[in-house]
């Protein structure tokens, strides 16, 4: 009995000793959490219950010797299979948090950044931060974040609370809640203000980000005087395309020629758009003299109109052609009427190249006929489709447009075209002459003769061009002697830019990244805009309303109940 007992002893000894390990543990924790500092005593009440409870394991293990039961291996095996498990799931986080792999499947990609904002983050030249002040943490404003965050790791944004951190406030002039900030460097910038209806926009996030590391500011000159569209809000005015280039961290302003007789020394860009009276023969030759010493410009000539810049676009060997483009595919697919030809083939260039078979339209717009000019390089950048969906109709007084094989030009047309010219200004004493182009047939043996099949969409074949040199813009001075480059946007339509079309599609898209090669800051990233959520909202009379309650709630269960019965019916 006395042996019997000790061994009893010695069990309850043990087993009280084993309850001692987790409570020193707990002890050492708790010293080193509530006085946050890990020293000897908190690490000593650790070390030793992890060795006490250690030694209690092994001795309980001894004692009852569960090694050696059924029971001991099978729970071993589903321990070590737990833990395989939990070491695979382990693993796939790993890779998931270092390597990204996300498939956006909303309609207009709200969850993936545009080209443009991926390319312009991934070049950051310096670390940026975005800063926004205000206490709650939206879950969609934070997903858009971390897409820009992803990245690029000079991209980086923190929540702040204003009142927590006033001097920070101070520092940026915060006076709300909601207002975002970037910054870089020493430049600070004020994004937009966040709210309740208001979300964080990739557009602004995008711009203001391009104008904060974009030192360099151009000058873009809209011509005026000729009945040109107008900058202020109104109908047929383009004042969202030149908020969308102010966005851009373009300037602009409007030019008179009839007030001075040049093009000034600071124009990146001259636009002429839409006029509707023609020009001056001295207000053409200074845009002539203002392309011979390396300028840029952008026309878009609507039908029914003539600018008078015949002789400077023959120079580039372009032509307006007087007929109206016709295309009747979007008529029935988008609304679009036949005069309004909708575009989804584009050229092989920096303007139009991440649009894909992305939709823009042109209503009243006019083709143009390219020729080879020695010099010249042309791609075309917009073209309809082949007839007999798009032709260039010549009876524009017609109620009914109908293809007419004597006067009409088949489809495809080309709408709009970039062209560049590299050329080596010469001395005051030797006049420069002009190139020639080839001579343009005539519409009348255009249309009676097949049209020469032009290249494919996709791969537009360029015009000749001589060898090139170095892209770089010389500084555009009339006496330089360096090689310029000289580059020129034609468009057939103007409609396009204008208040409430510029926002449709890829119309804006076209305007912007025109001016942007232009402007030949080719650092700048080309691609589409940002795109904002589509509004998917379903508007409901009374009527339909009360129609949906009945369909739902009566009728549809009716047809369930009806079915029921006949399936009862047939098995009986």
């Amino acid at each position: 009995m006395t042996n019997s007992m000790k061994i009893v002893a010695k069990k309850k000894l043990w087993k009280y000793l084993f309850w001692l390990g987790p409570f020193l543990i707990a002890i050492g924790l708790t010293v080193g959490l509530v006085s946050e500092q890990w020293g000897l005593i908190p690490l000593a009440f650790i070390i030793t219950g992890i060795v006490i409870s250690g030694l209690g394991i092994i001795w309980q293990s001894y004692q009852s010797k569960w090694w050696n039961r059924r029971s001991t291996q099978a729970g071993t095996n589903a321990l070590v299979a737990t833990f395989a498990v939990l070491a695979i799931l382990g693993l796939i986080n790993f890779l998931g948090t270092r390597y990204h792999l996300r498939a956006d499947l909303t309609e207009a990609q709200l969850f993936t950044l545009a080209p443009q904002s991926r390319e312009l983050v991934r070049v950051l030249p310096q670390p940026v931060k975005v800063w926004v002040f205000d206490i709650n943490q939206n879950p969609q404003d934070r997903e858009l974040l971390e897409n820009y965050q992803r990245q690029s790791s000079k991209f980086k944004y923190e929540y702040i609370d204003p009142q927590a951190r006033p001097g920070l406030a101070e520092k940026f002039g915060v006076k709300d809640y909601g207002e975002v900030y970037l910054e870089s460097g020493d430049k600070r910038q004020l994004v937009q203000t966040v709210n309740e209806n208001e979300r964080l926009s990739e557009i602004r996030l995008t711009s203001r980000l391009q104008q904060l590391t974009n030192s360099t500011t151009a000058k873009v000159y809209l011509l005026q005087g000729h009945g040109e569209r107008q900058f202020s809000a109104g109908k047929g005015a383009i004042s969202q395309a030149v908020q969308g280039l102010g966005d851009k961290n373009f300037t602009t302003s409007p030019l008179n020629l009839g007030e001075t007789s040049k093009i000034p020394q600071d124009a990146a860009v001259v636009i002429v758009a839409g006029p509707k009276r023609g020009l001056f023969e001295g207000e053409v030759k200074a845009l002539q003299e203002y392309l011979n010493r390396g300028g840029n410009l952008l026309l878009m000539i609507d039908p029914n109109t003539d600018p008078k810049l015949n002789s400077l676009l023959q120079e580039w060997g372009v032509r307006l052609d007087n007929r109206l483009a016709v295309d009747v595919s979007g008529e029935s697919v988008v609304g679009l009427g036949p005069a309004a030809p909708l575009v989804t083939e584009y050229g092989q260039h920096p303007i139009t190249k991440d649009f894909g078979n992305g939709n823009s339209f042109y209503p009243i717009a006019r083709p143009l006929e390219i020729t080879s000019v020695p010099g010249v390089q042309a791609t075309p950048l917009l073209r309809t489709k082949p007839y007999p969906k798009s032709w260039a109709e010549s009876d524009l007084q017609s109620e009914k447009l109908e293809f007419n094989a004597d006067k009409d030009l088949k489809g495809p047309l080309t709408l709009g075209v970039a062209l560049t010219r590299k050329q080596t200004p010469k001395s005051p004493s030797t006049p420069q002459a002009s190139p020639t182009p080839s001579p343009l047939p005539s519409p009348t043996t255009q249309s009676k003769t097949s049209p020469t099949p032009s290249p494919s969409p996709k791969t537009p074949q360029a015009l000749p061009l001589p060898s090139p040199t170095s892209q770089g813009k010389a500084s555009p001075t009339p006496s330089s002697q360096t090689a310029t480059e000289s580059r020129l946007v034609v468009l057939g339509n103007s409609d396009f830019a204008t208040d409430g079309l510029f926002q449709q599609q890829l119309n804006g898209d076209v305007f912007l990244n025109s001016v942007t090669w232009l402007s030949q800051q080719d650092q700048q990233p080309l691609s589409i805009r940002p795109k904002e959520p589509k509004n998917r909202r379903i508007t409901l009379t009374t009527t339909q309303g009360n129609l949906l309650i009945l369909s739902s709630l009566l009728v549809l269960p009716l047809i369930g109940f009806a079915i029921a019965v006949i399936i009862w019916w047939k098995r009986r």
